[in-house]
């Protein structure tokens, strides 16, 4: 935990929930442990849905299609979403959500593996929502900044470790130094580089937020 959990308690007490389908999912995810963004997260990416209102979306990492929905439900209602996964077991969950919601035509689910189907792509898009294996952020991001309008948002979850990210590697077990050496190197190009302005944030688990000048 990033930050202190009575914090995050109160403040997500706060809430006043999403549509009734979503805290169903919400707790479907809870019982089979499919990780789904966090309450503060819902919280922040409907402010900034409802502030930004991007037409085209890009989510690499679907899941069982928590997010896509979510953000379904707060961007412009011509809006439209591409969402990327490749778990094989995940994908048929996420489109039988897609369409028991009706969301077929606003949501269109790519499969296979992101950094192919990036190549593949054309955009721009408005919005690109990064929530996918840590480890290939920094692999992705070329072909996302390709894809991003002039203006647009990339948002990054996930991106602080539950805090080993300021650790030293020798303080992190062996088989999650590699993911450590590249979000630490994703970070620090985010924070350095010439097209891009960013923030990141102790919120959940650390969202990067940049804005591609």
């Amino acid at each position: 935990m990033i930050t202190d959990e009575r914090y995050t308690a109160y403040i997500n007490s706060l809430e006043m929930g999403g549509p009734s389908y979503l805290n169903e999912l919400e707790a479907y995810a809870g019982q089979t442990q499919v990780p789904i963004i966090r309450k503060e997260m819902q919280s922040f990416m409907r402010t900034l849905l409802m502030m930004n209102k991007p037409k085209q979306i890009l989510e690499v990492g679907t899941a069982i299609g928590f997010s896509a929905l979510w953000m379904s439900e707060y961007m412009p209602k011509d809006g439209h979403i591409t969402t990327i996964e490749k778990y094989e077991k995940r994908i048929p969950i996420a489109r039988e959500n897609f369409k028991k919601y009706g969301k077929e035509d606003q949501i269109t689910l790519l499969e296979g593996d992101a950094a192919d189907i990036l190549c593949e792509l054309d955009g721009p898009f408005d919005l690109i929502f990064m929530d996918a294996a840590k480890g290939q952020y920094i692999h992705f991001l070329p072909e996302v900044l390709r894809l991003l309008n002039k203006g647009g948002v990339l948002l990054s979850d996930n991106v602080l470790q539950d805090g080993a990210i300021i650790e030293s590697k020798y303080a992190v077990t062996r088989r999650d130094r590699t993911i450590h050496k590249r979000m630490r190197e994703y970070l620090y190009t985010l924070k350095n580089h010439e097209q891009l302005e960013t923030a990141i944030l102790t919120l959940g688990d650390g969202v990067a937020l940049s804005v591609k000048k």
